[in-house]
Order: C-alpha cells, then sequence, then structure tokens
C-alpha cells in the first residue's frame, strides 16, 4: 500500500508513528515507534495488533489506570488525546488522533530527558540556593505532609524558627561575601543538630526553620532549643574573620498550638518576638497570652498610624532650672498621647514602638516643629530642649528639616537644643559627626542625655564638642545609699566644667539630693523637686513662680 520512499519518509521523523486501522491493525509501524516501545517493554519484537500495543502499555503499571481513562473517553467522544507511560527510567507520551472513518495516528515520543530536566529543575525550585537547604516552598510541602500525618497516627511535631541575632553587622561591615560564607555555616551546623527524619529550611536573609517530626514531649524540643542557642552562638571562622553571632528561637507545637500551616508558623513566629524582646539569644515557646498581647499592639500600631492626623499627640514640658540663679532657663520637650479611648499614654508605651516600626521619624519632626512654636510663646532667654532618635539621625532630611521648623516658628537656632543619647552615637561615623556639626553651625546647641549610662560615654566627648551633658537619674537616685554616686556626680561635674559644657542633673525629687548637686558644682537641675512634666497651656502660669533674669 505504501512506496519505500514513503517508509523512509516516515522513519525519518524524530517522533515514533503508528496507523491503526478500524480493525485494530497496525497498519504502519515506523522505526522509531518500534525502538521506543522496545525501550519500554523490551520482550516485545514487533508489533502487529492494536491489542498487542495495548497489553506492551500494560506492563507500565503506574499508567496503566491513567491511559485506561483517557482511551475510554477518546472512544466515547473521538478526539485527540494524550497521555504518558512510564516504565524503569523512561518516560513516553503517547498521542492518539482519530482519522474520520479509517482508524486512528498515533505518535510515540521519548521525554525522558525533559522529563528528568523538569524533575531537577523542580528540586532546585525547592532549595535555597546558597545552603542547599530547603526553601519555603519545600518547608510547607514537609508541613502539609506532617500535618497530614499527624490526623492519620496522631505523631505531634515542632515548628521552631531561628533568627539570627547581630548578623546584620557582619554584612555592612565586612560585605555581603563573608554574609554569605557565614549563612553556609550556620546551615551546616543546622543540619548536624536535626535527625534525617527532621527539616531544615531557610525562609529569609537570615531566619531558618526547622520542622521536628516524631515529639513525644516538649522537653525534645526544649532540648533541641537550647542546642541551637549554644552552637549557632559559638564562634566562627569565616576567610580569616573570626565571627561571633547568637540565636532567638522561637516554637510552637501540633496538635496543641495548631493543626494548620499558617497557624503555627504565626504562633512560632510570636514566640520568636517573645524570645528577641527578652533579650535574644535564647528561646521561648508559644504561649495563647502572646497571641493577645501582639493583637492588642497591632491595634496600638494601627492607632498610632492615625493619631497623627487625629492630632492626639501633644507636647508636655519639664523645666529645668540654673542654679546659680535658681532661675528657669529652658524646658525638655517630652510627647505625650492622648488616646481617644484609652486616656494619656506613656510616651515608653508607644515610643519602643513607634522605633520599630519606623514611625518615630514623622513623629519626631512633629514634636521638633511643635517645640519650636511653643518655644516662640516663651520669655527669649529661655530654650527648648528636643530628643532625637537614632532612626531621625539616619534620615537624609533631619538637618533641612530642623531649618524649617526654626524658619516657619521665627525661633532662634541658639532657642533650640537636641538632645542625643549614646544610641546616635553608637552608629558614629562621618555622617553622623556631620550632622551633628551642621547642627551647631546653624546656633542649634547639642546636649549627651543619659550620660555616663553608656560603656564609651567618655570617648565621646573627644569626638564632638557638646554644648551639654545630662548625667543621668540613676547616679543622682544612688545618693543616699551609695557613697559612690557623690564622686560620680562631682567628677562629671568636673570634666562639663573643665571642657565649657553645661551639666544638668536628672531626676532630683528631694531638697537633700538638691544640696548635694550644688555642693557637686552641677550648673542645672530637672526633676519632680523642681516640677513635673506640664501640659504647654499650663508652662506660663508656672514660669510666673520664677522671677524672670536681669
Amino acid at each position: 500500500m505504501y512506496s519505500a520512499a514513503f517508509d523512509q519518509y516516515l522513519n525519518s521523523v524524530r517522533q515514533g508513528i503508528l496507523f491503526i486501522d478500524r480493525q485494530g491493525r497496525l497498519i504502519v509501524v515506523t522505526a522509531s515507534a518500534q525502538k521506543t516501545i522496545h525501550h519500554i517493554v523490551p520482550h516485545v519484537q514487533e508489533l502487529v495488533s492494536a491489542r498487542q500495543l495495548l497489553r506492551a502499555f500494560q506492563a507500565c503499571r503506574s499508567s496503566r489506570r491513567e491511559m485506561f481513562q483517557h482511551l475510554r473517553s477518546m472512544l466515547k467522544r473521538p478526539s485527540r488525546t494524550i497521555f504518558e507511560v512510564a516504565h524503569l527510567n523512561r518516560t513516553i507520551q503517547v498521542e492518539l488522533s482519530p482519522v474520520a472513518e479509517e482508524g486512528w495516528a498515533v505518535t510515540l515520543e521519548d521525554i525522558s530527558a525533559r522529563k528528568a530536566n523538569e524533575a531537577r529543575a523542580d528540586e532546585v525550585a525547592r532549595l535555597d540556593p546558597l545552603t542547599g537547604l530547603p526553601n519555603r516552598l519545600l518547608l510547607r510541602e514537609r508541613l502539609t505532609e506532617a500535618l497530614a500525618r499527624l490526623q492519620r497516627t496522631g505523631d505531634a511535631f515542632a515548628l521552631l524558627l531561628i533568627d539570627l541575632d547581630r548578623f546584620k553587622p557582619v554584612n555592612d561591615t565586612l560585605g555581603h561575601p563573608i554574609g554569605d560564607a557565614l549563612l553556609e555555616k550556620v546551615a551546616d551546623r543546622l543540619r548536624s543538630t536535626v535527625r534525617p527524619t527532621d527539616t531544615v529550611a531557610r525562609v529569609g536573609g537570615d531566619e531558618f526553620v526547622i520542622l521536628q517530626n516524631g515529639v513525644r514531649e516538649a522537653a525534645d524540643t526544649q532540648a533541641l532549643a537550647r542546642r541551637l542557642v549554644d552552637l549557632i552562638g559559638r564562634t566562627y571562622m569565616v576567610e580569616g574573620h573570626l565571627l561571633t553571632i547568637g540565636a532567638s528561637v522561637g516554637a510552637a507545637f501540633a496538635p496543641g498550638d495548631g493543626t494548620e500551616s499558617d497557624k503555627l508558623l504565626k504562633n512560632a513566629d510570636l514566640a520568636l518576638y517573645r524570645a528577641k524582646l527578652d533579650g535574644r539569644g535564647t528561646y521561648r515557646f508559644f504561649e495563647p497570652e502572646m497571641d493577645a498581647r501582639m493583637q492588642a499592639r497591632r491595634k496600638l500600631e494601627l492607632d498610632m498610624r492615625q493619631a497623627l492626623a487625629r492630632r492626639e499627640f501633644q507636647l508636655h514640658y519639664q523645666p529645668q532650672l540654673h542654679l546659680e540663679s535658681d532661675r528657669i532657663t529652658g524646658c525638655e520637650a517630652l510627647i505625650r498621647w492622648r488616646h481617644p479611648e484609652r486616656g494619656m499614654i506613656s510616651p515608653l508605651d508607644f515610643i519602643p514602638l513607634a522605633e520599630e516600626i519606623g514611625l518615630i521619624v514623622p513623629i519626631g519632626e512633629w514634636v521638633i516643629r511643635q517645640a519650636c512654636r511653643d518655644a516662640m510663646t516663651w520669655p527669649a532667654h529661655m530654650s527648648v530642649a528636643v530628643n532625637v532618635s537614632p532612626a531621625q539621625f539616619k534620615s537624609d532630611r533631619l538637618v533641612e528639616m530642623i531649618i524649617s521648623a526654626l524658619a516657619t516658628s521665627g525661633l532662634p537656632a541658639r532657642r533650640l537644643e537636641v538632645e542625643i543619647t549614646e544610641g546616635v552615637l553608637l552608629q558614629q561615623n562621618e555622617r553622623t559627626l556631620q550632622t551633628l556639626h551642621r547642627l551647631r553651625e546653624l546656633g542649634v546647641r547639642v546636649s549627651m542625655d543619659d550620660f555616663g549610662t553608656g560603656y564609651s560615654s567618655l570617648s565621646y566627648l573627644q569626638s564632638f564638642p557638646f554644648d551639654k551633658i545630662k548625667i543621668d537619674r540613676s547616679f543622682v537616685k544612688d545618693l543616699a545609699t551609695k557613697p559612690d554616686g557623690e564622686a560620680i556626680i562631682r567628677a562629671v561635674a568636673g570634666l562639663g566644667k573643665s571642657l565649657g559644657m553645661t551639666t544638668v542633673a536628672e531626676g532630683v525629687e528631694t531638697p537633700e539630693q538638691l544640696q548635694r548637686i550644688r555642693l557637686e558644682g552641677c550648673t542645672d537641675v530637672q526633676g519632680y523637686l523642681i516640677s513635673k512634666p506640664i501640659a504647654a497651656d499650663d508652662l506660663s502660669a508656672f514660669l510666673m513662680t520664677y522671677p524672670l533674669p536681669n
């Protein structure tokens, strides 16, 4: 029926081709088709009928059910159908096309290489390229498997979230290649800590997760968490650098803390957050109260984001007394939040959160602008001091914003005082010092707050000429109980005098403290003995009680 030349054409086609007539006879079988069939069922020497072809495919047991489903569907409603048959390490794609009134045309294609490439790509897509650990996608799959096993057999498991402490400074100071090499070493240590049945995954820059299977009691996970904190906290040698980091760990258990992936991850994250709050380098297990606290925190965050627009923040001012003249020479601006439902909220309750979520910059800008406006209503000799956070110092527009606040309010620069803590100076670099010098050039005074509480406060006086040193209230409080309190205040007051700096003792609450501070040589004091922080509207009445300087 067909010429030899036609057979040559068909045999030159890469795919195997078969033609089947209506009686089920194979009327054309190309060499490629015969070879393809032989690869998966070597015992078949020559195909002569469709029945023989089906029997050959039936040897591929993993594909049998799918094959018959496709065939039944095609016989009911003649249309092209495609399915795969697999045996050993071979996969063949079969395409059947009905030929009107004649029979069927079948093409066979060996897609084994493509399948292998897809499998490799699929595996790579589930692995972290740096560490070779499972990534978030594979972790989710393993977690789904663990939850299914929990339902079938009751096998409990734990989820541990690990966040590296002090890793960012490594990247920032030594560069990302060193940081990456360190992460690889961390991954190796994590692998060595778990059993083959557990999963270690990297889900973020310096974030890892361990799925601990077969947990019989909480002590099993506690022991693992303790090992993790200890092992990760040991020194690393990376390309000649001795590096020390730490780990915070949060753990949640299934089924006790949840039977859904998202809930378990969320609860482990809450436990991790608690570990960080408790000082890092430790581990915490999830407790239901954590969720309630986090919900309250989120509510506070949402309210705080709206507080500026709603004008719920207000400033109170705590006067500072100049000891030589016994007169008020300035006030420190202290923010308060009058919440519509919770009333007055202390800055201790919302400033740390504002710093954490980045709201401290717009809030800090409002404080400076409002303080400048308020100070314009005070006597001309009085200054206003505002605290500036490390986050504000990172902002490129701090100096420009202060220039704008002074210009808009009309307040002379010499009447504005910027207070900074060691937190600003800990990130000391050219940019920080440049900002401080620019403020000084404007005429703004710069004060070092909480002096004496940092490990290197004295060294900072060499790097920048402060106008004022504020002695931390803890030294004043200890005057009556610790004899070295007086010595420290005396030393700081003498240092300030020799450097031409004003020295302010904070937290003065009793006449006895005031008298001792006078004797030690401080120039100014601030505290409840002089006045509690006063609302801006009430400050004028208070100032009337103190005579103005001549």
